[in-house]
């Protein structure tokens, strides 16, 4: 085992329904926590321990914040397992990225203004994660560090360019959660090692 604490399913972008079960039964032979992170309605898939929500704070498009959201609930809410569901407030910081592209998010963002979005998920909206996304590229960790200097409650997760051991450590001091992306697919054994930075 590698040593992780649960695996995320998710993505912006060739996420489907069948790959998303397809990936599910691979992963739930091992007895780690299995989250989905919900970007897609046709992608949602029972059998997950939590489903995570995005809400995109730094962006001007509604349906980004709760209009998806809304479809959502008034779609499918009687078959939400609420006490599943985890909303989290997502700062995306990468001009470049997918993410940043479909949100049509505001990436170019000083440390003040990233914080700024994080207090308003946290103290505002009383989100219990902020999740930092700089989503293929590794961040400005002092941007990151503000961030969580800013946060009472929430617990700030971080995503992108975790490459290797000293990324995932660079990461580590200033973020509760790190999420090791790409480098899953790019490099497993420098990923294994991004473990032992958390640990």
């Amino acid at each position: 085992m590698s040593g992780t604490d649960a695996v995320m399913v998710g993505g912006s972008s060739g996420v489907t329904y069948d790959n998303t079960v397809d990936l599910l039964s691979r992963i739930r032979r091992y007895e780690l926590p299995c989250v989905l992170e919900v970007s897609d309605l046709e992608s949602i898939v029972p059998g997950f321990d939590l489903y995570m929500i995005p809400m995109v704070m730094n962006t001007a498009d509604t349906s980004w914040i709760v209009g998806q959201h809304q479809k959502a609930v008034e779609a499918y809410g009687y078959m939400i397992p609420w006490d599943l569901v985890v909303p989290e407030g997502y700062i995306v910081l990468n001009p470049n990225s997918t993410v940043a592209q479909l949100t049509g998010a505001q990436c170019d963002l000083d440390a003040a203004g990233a914080a700024a979005y994080a207090q308003v998920a946290d103290k505002l909206m009383s989100l219990p994660i902020v999740y930092v996304e700089y989503s293929g590229t590794f961040g400005n960790m002092d941007t990151v560090k503000r961030i969580r200097q800013s946060l009472n409650n929430a617990k700030l997760f971080y995503g992108g360019g975790i490459k290797d051991l000293e990324t995932a450590k660079q990461a580590a001091a200033v973020c509760d959660t790190v999420v090791v992306g790409n480098v899953v697919y790019e490099d497993l054994k420098q990923a294994l090692l991004t473990v032992n930075a958390v640990k």
